[in-house]
């Protein structure tokens, strides 16, 4: 332990001593020093504190300190009561007090235990009170506030789990605060009666055991009870005091002191009305006019000092605006300002300023909660972090459009109504539903944008009825979705690889840095989000990375052998259970087409195929495709394994949504049932 350390158990053992063992008048004179020491340098703190939780450790040492006084007081009981006697310092205080009048001397004395009682022990009290509940009350509003600003880009995840952090301790602080504030209003109670045991004991062991006569007693007893009520109610009174600084700081930035002179002294012109009051008060009343001349005079001559330095300040900031640059203009110029232009947002969505509602929260808005959802929905669908989507408004946009960008660049737009509903239809058109004509813009169906007059009407007709957020939270997310491979870097799979070897150490040591780098593993993670396969299963992809990363360097061929290792995953994406999978398969001809074309090079593979037979192959696919979609099923297409990639490469730019997979991808249990087949000509 150390001596720090040592030193606080001391004084708590320190404490005990002083509820049991009898201490000498000498050492009591130390300790009365030391309490009195210990509370002025408390409220000294207090007051230089610009946050409360600067001195988080107040309420502890709150308790403390008190009990340390309680134990202090019934030392100096037992050496009055028992002695007649508790040292100098108590002596020198009341005497000090009672200036030789014994009741003027308790009266004042009356008056301080009053005076910390009932007006700071009890302010103080009421005061954390009130401080603790309103804290509290505040956390759930603070914590959305925080995770809004995460949402919107404004705060990294560092500055919000600081902030959330501090949050939790300031509700901490508070609730201890509201507990220790009952030690001190029970620590004064405890003194009233003290002195009164005192007083009153006293003067029977004074008369009955010591002797005294009835003078001699009141007077001796009542400069000891005054004396140590003193070194006892000062420094209690200090702690109470700083009880109710440290509770009552949660509006100021700085120092007591600093913002006493910085907001008392805002507004110099009131120093002169001040200034003329008190000189007004010296003509018309016998108060003593040097007295009241000075005090007036010296406020008008602050007024005019403090109305100098506000008019220099707004001089400068006139001149700032008026192109006088500032010495601080060196920073301006310098490069690393020019630098900070360049950082380009992930996500970003931007939107006109009738959409405001949407994100303003004061209007009803919940487009940041729900883009907290769609983070959520990407880690649990795809097992990435998406990015922090930035959310701000384009004056540039018109009034109802929206705009989203991946990396600086536009990907999607669309425009909402917000005092409308959109309404899909069912498959059929019901002429009684009017509306305007629109295009759902997350997957291009045709839509009306209805009324709230006509939207239960829409709804009995089997017409899908979402409201404006619903329906740009669903194209943000399937946005995110189709651009994921996108928004997945380097520095992105690194926090994924670190995650995993928290849990898997030995998995991830044997798989990079000596067999693939994060490079080749974010190849092949983006070759699977690509074609919406989640990543979710790290532990699966890393085993057979660090099985076929031995006999191949090509991450594509190694993405298939990941794919196929994720065919349970895979079968249950594209199958219904207990229900056939309708395919459409690759013919023999066109997969010895595709087979042939594929190029061996010492850079990796690649298919280089004939313009005419390609184009072939791709009507082929694109009709059969189109005919499965027809009946009602989403098409799938379905391949040998050493094709499947290629066949991918090709379908990809004209059939993005339709999934191509290879016969090792599907389960054993599936029914698979082929309607159509893709032809070479």
């Amino acid at each position: 332990m150390k001596i720090k350390d040592l030193i606080v158990l001391f004084g708590v053992i320190l404490i005990i001593v002083m509820l049991i063992i009898p201490l000498p008048p000498p050492i009591l004179d130390v300790l009365i020093i030391f309490n009195i020491s210990m509370s002025l340098l408390i409220i000294l703190v207090a007051m230089n504190t610009s946050d409360s939780l600067q001195f988080s450790i107040f309420p502890t040492l709150l308790l403390l300190v008190t009990l340390f006084r309680l134990g202090l007081s019934v030392s100096t009981t037992r050496s009055i009561l028992g002695n007649a006697d508790a040292g100098n310092v108590i002596d020198t205080f009341g005497n000090f007090v009672i200036g030789g009048n014994a009741i003027v001397g308790f009266v004042v004395f009356i008056i301080l235990v009053i005076i910390q009682f009932i007006v700071i022990t009890k302010g103080a009290e009421r005061v954390s009170e009130v401080g603790a509940r309103f804290t509290l009350d505040a956390m759930p509003g603070k914590q959305m506030s925080i995770d809004a600003d995460l949402n919107a880009g404004l705060i990294s995840d560092a500055e919000a789990k600081q902030r959330r952090e501090k949050i939790e301790k300031e509700a901490d602080f508070y609730g201890s605060m509201d507990g220790a504030s009952k030690f001190v209003k029970g620590d004064a109670i405890a003194s009233i009666i003290i002195v009164a045991i005192n007083m009153i004991v006293g003067l029977i062991i004074g008369m009955m055991q010591m002797g005294m006569d009835l003078n001699t007693a009141v007077t001796t007893y009542t400069l000891l009870t005054v004396g140590d009520g003193l070194v006892t109610q000062i420094p209690a009174l200090l702690i109470s005091t700083a009880t109710g600084i440290m509770v009552t700081k949660a509006a100021s930035e700085g120092s007591l002191s600093g913002d006493i002179t910085k907001q008392m002294f805002a507004y110099p012109k009131l120093l002169y009305v001040t200034a003329g009051t008190i000189f007004l008060l010296g003509v018309a009343t016998p108060i003593s006019k040097v007295l009241t001349f000075s005090m007036a005079g010296l406020l008008a001559f602050a007024g005019w000092q403090l109305n100098q330095i506000k008019t220099k300040s707004q001089d400068v900031e006139l001149a700032m605006d008026d192109g006088e640059e500032p010495a601080s203009s060196d920073e301006i110029r310098s490069p690393e300002n020019v630098v900070n232009l360049l950082q380009i947002d992930p996500i970003e969505f931007e939107f006109g300023y009738g959409l405001i509602p949407l994100a303003d929260t004061n209007q009803g808005g919940d487009l940041l909660d729900r883009v907290v959802m769609i983070r959520r929905q990407m880690a649990l669908e795809l097992g990435m972090i998406v990015p922090v989507i930035r959310i701000r408004d384009n004056i540039q946009l018109q009034a109802n459009e929206y705009v989203i960008k991946i990396k600086g660049n536009e990907v999607a737009k669309g425009d909402v109504l917000l005092d409308h509903y959109m309404a899909m239809s069912p498959g059929f058109e019901d002429e009684s539903i009017v509306g305007i004509e629109t295009v759902e813009p997350a997957f291009g169906l045709a839509a009306l944008w209805i009324g709230e007059d006509m939207k239960e009407k829409a709804e009995m007709s089997g017409y899908t009825v979402v409201d404006p957020p619903s329906v740009v939270s669903t194209h943000l997310t399937e946005i995110i979705k189709r651009h994921a491979h996108e928004l997945l870097g380097r520095q992105e799979t690194r926090q994924l690889i670190d995650h995993l070897k928290e849990t898997y150490p030995v998995l991830v040591e044997e798989t990079t840095p000596s067999l693939l780098s994060i490079g080749d593993i974010q190849r092949v993670l983006t070759n699977l989000l690509k074609e919406h396969v989640s990543i979710r299963n790290l532990p699966m992809i890393f085993e057979t990375l660090a099985d076929y990363a031995q006999m191949t360097k090509d991450m594509d061929l190694l993405t298939e052998y990941v794919r196929q290792s994720l065919s349970r995953q895979i079968s249950t994406q594209v199958a219904n259970k207990n229900e056939p999978l309708y395919v459409v398969t690759l013919s023999a001809s066109a997969e010895k087409r595709v087979a042939d074309a594929v190029q061996q090079t010492e850079h990796g593979t690649f298919m280089s195929m004939d313009p005419a037979h390609s184009q072939s192959i791709l009507d082929s696919a694109v009709e059969e495709t189109n005919r499965l979609s027809q009946m009602g099923q989403s098409p799938v297409l379905l391949c040998s394994p050493a094709v499947r990639m290629y066949v991918r490469q090709l379908l990809e730019r004209y059939l993005p949504s339709v999934p191509v997979l290879s016969y090792n991808e599907l389960e054993a249990d599936i029914e698979v049932q082929s309607v159509g087949v893709v032809n070479a000509e």
